[in-house]
């Protein structure tokens, strides 16, 4: 009786399943084409320049593409360790696709992401070589890996720093291809999208106590499941603070107000619920409504100013 040895599956097949489960180009694709869409719309409203062209949209969209893909590299290069004794069911660890291959894409995004700078504008070229600098930096934890992780809020705000930077080569794409200078009311806006990477990044570290494990750090783990859901509650409120600053800025708070204060209700809601029964089930609902949170936040900021129902 022979037996038949199954073949490893092609490559494409291997990067399809990675992506799935550790980029989803897809839910990935939809939020990043808000966000930069809201970021060159936001930039040339507070101009009063009428919107671009669609080159400068797909533009900063595809940029925005592969810097969060590059973000999450780095972070397989961060966790590796980890991986490798914690969670060896994701891809890498499990081999399914190797740590090289991923990086090295990664890094294959660097000559594409400038020739599209470029292309657009070759001034662009220093925004978007300042964020790669962010992550090069944070990807080697800022050379002191230990203690930034012994203080986990500054770990924190030192990563989710590169959202503005991100942001800031975004409406770049506007301003800057156009000869123009940052806005003032542009600090609004750039300190949303610090607020909002806050938001995910403790949405989806909110854990319930079943699913802690051993050598994964959460905020829940840190804080308890609580105070955890109370702190991303908070830090949606300080984006909705921001959010109704940004609209101010562009005209809009009224609309960025209303939109904004009604999922702030939802997000409040449900941490509320999370705290009296800290199950599984809303563990995945919390961070569902922090990825609905930043989608709305964005398509609000972006596109509000021109709905005609503004505040002046």
């Amino acid at each position: 009786m022979s037996t038949r040895v199954l073949a490893p599956p092609a490559l494409i097949e291997r990067l399809w399943i990675y992506q799935r489960e550790r980029f989803p180009l897809g839910k990935t694709g939809v939020l990043l084409a808000v966000f930069s869409a809201a970021s060159v719309s936001v930039s040339a409203h507070l101009s009063g320049r009428a919107l671009p062209g669609l080159a400068t949209f797909a533009g900063a969209w595809a940029v925005a593409v592969i810097f969060f893909f590059q973000l999450r590299a780095c972070d397989e290069i961060k966790d590796r360790e980890d991986d490798r004794r914690f969670r060896p069911e994701r891809p890498i660890p499990r081999g399914l696709v190797s740590l090289r291959l991923i990086v090295g894409l990664g890094f294959a995004g660097v000559p594409i992401a400038a020739a599209i700078a470029a292309a657009l504008a070759p001034a662009l070229l220093a925004p978007l070589a300042l964020v790669w600098l962010w992550l090069a930096l944070m990807t080697a934890e800022f050379f002191v890996p230990d203690w930034l992780k012994r203080r986990p809020f500054l770990y924190l705000v030192s990563h989710m720093a590169i959202m503005p930077l991100i942001d800031l080569f975004e409406t770049a794409c506007e301003w800057l291809r156009r000869g123009g200078a940052v806005a003032a009311g542009l600090l609004w806006f750039l300190g949303l999208s610090f607020a909002n990477g806050c938001v995910i990044e403790l949405g989806r570290k909110v854990w319930a106590p079943e699913n802690e494990r051993p050598g994964v750090e959460t905020y829940s783990g840190l804080l308890g499941p609580r105070r955890a859901a109370w702190l991303w509650a908070a830090a949606a409120s300080i984006a909705f603070l921001l959010l109704v600053g940004t609209g101010f800025v562009t005209g809009a708070a009224t609309v960025d107000g209303v939109l904004g204060g009604i999922l702030l209700a939802v997000v409040w809601i449900v941490a509320l619920r999370f705290v009296r029964r800290p199950e599984p089930g809303r563990q995945k609902l919390i961070d569902a409504v922090a990825g609905l949170w930043v989608l709305v936040c964005y398509a609000s900021a972006g596109f509000a100013p021109f709905l005609g129902l503004v505040f002046r």
